[in-house]
């Protein structure tokens, strides 16, 4: 499957604080597990990072890293 990338409109607000994106340093997320749907845009690393704190998306999701295994997940 392919993915499309196009740029943002130019006043393209923040997922989490609704600032516009290129005001800062901006970020583009999908979630490719459910058919790489519509991307999410932050204006930086803090404002995602906050939003995956709130949203409590890392529970369940993250990896372990055992130093014998091969690979991550």
């Amino acid at each position: 499957m392919a993915t499309t990338i196009t740029t943002p409109a130019a006043d393209e607000a923040c997922a989490y604080c609704d600032s516009r994106i290129f005001a800062h340093d901006p970020v583009c997320v999908r979630d490719c597990t459910d058919d790489c749907g519509s991307p999410t845009y932050f204006c930086n690393y803090a404002c995602l990072s906050a939003y995956v704190d709130e949203e409590n998306l890392m529970r369940g999701d993250a990896c372990e890293w055992d130093p014998d295994a091969d690979g991550c997940c």
